[in-house]
């Protein structure tokens, strides 16, 4: 009877050790969860450097690069339609105009251009203007413009621009904060344009897409 007492004792001995490493255990392995638990919630959920607020607003309001004859643009609360678009080259660079009208007739332009953020310009034709560029700085409508870059560039019409489909233009765009002076001269012509130019904020631009494939239109 005493050895068959004794082990019993040292098995009851041995169980509660056991259960008692077991309890430990799991104590220690509930404490690790928690921490890891916290800690998850109390990191800021990773975000991608090179994503920047363009990519953001392209996805909520459309994307200015990929505008084409056919689709409707909202500036500003008014809605335009894009009848024609000029893509300008020079050397490695490039950027986009688009002719825009009201259903009331009211035309306007857009440029589209990187360099590198994305700059966008309401554009809206002087004809009566009689200033020339080549000056260092200009005075108009009140404001002393500065020349900012002029070149030679060659384009390519789609839809309808009132241009040939291809060709060449020299140009000369002169700004003062955000407002922007901008002469374009066509071809031989030797006839400068004259538009004026406003800079618009993202958020004041809405995509509407609505065209397919573009044709090539003069």
């Amino acid at each position: 009877m005493n050895g068959t007492l004794a082990y019993l004792l040292v098995t009851v001995s041995c169980l509660v050790a056991v259960a008692g490493v077991v309890v430990a255990v799991i104590a220690v392995r509930a404490a690790r969860k928690k921490a890891e638990t916290a800690t998850k919630a109390s990191t800021p959920p990773r975000t991608d450097p090179f994503r920047s607020a363009d990519d953001d607003a392209d996805a909520l309001r459309g994307d200015p690069r990929r505008l084409q004859p056919g689709d409707i643009v909202e500036i500003r609360h008014t809605s335009y339609g894009v009848r024609g678009t000029l893509r300008f080259t020079e050397g490695d660079w490039g950027w986009t105009e688009h002719l825009l009208d009201t259903v009331s007739g009211d035309k306007v332009w857009l440029s589209v251009e990187e360099d590198p953020d994305l700059e966008l310009v309401l554009w809206t034709a002087e004809p009566v203007a009689t200033v020339t560029p080549g000056a260092p700085t200009i005075d108009f409508d009140g404001r002393r413009f500065t020349s900012k870059e002029s070149g030679r560039a060659r384009y390519t019409a789609t839809g309808t621009t009132g241009l040939n489909p291809t060709g060449t233009v020299a140009y000369h765009d002169y700004a003062a904060g955000p407002a922007r002076l901008s002469f374009e001269s066509y071809g031989d012509s030797g006839k400068w344009e004259v538009a004026r130019g406003e800079r618009l904020h993202r958020a004041e631009v809405q995509i509407y897409p609505q065209a397919g494939p573009a044709d090539k239109v003069g």
